[in-house]
């Protein structure tokens, strides 16, 4: 899933804004996954709390991060009104 989430970003950042759109959303996707795998790993006891907070904290971030990028990718390719 880290491999996968990356290269979407990477593949995304070479793209014009039209093109980027479909490999951020992926990596958000990707992203989530990533999170929702985390809590069960936690859940189950095979992390511990500082393993998870640490990690989780971090991949926190860098949602809100491409969560941005799609929030711009949205603004920059709406039709005008």
């Amino acid at each position: 899933m880290f491999v996968e989430a990356i290269e979407a970003v990477a593949t995304a950042s070479f793209l014009n804004p039209i093109e980027k759109l479909p490999y951020v959303r992926l990596a958000m996707r990707k992203v989530d996954t990533i999170k929702i795998m985390l809590m069960v790993l936690w859940e189950s006891d095979s992390l511990k709390d500082k393993q998870y907070i640490a990690i989780s904290e971090k991949m926190a971030g860098i949602g809100k991060m491409i969560g941005g990028w799609v929030g711009q990718l949205n603004k920059q390719t709406a039709a005008p009104k």
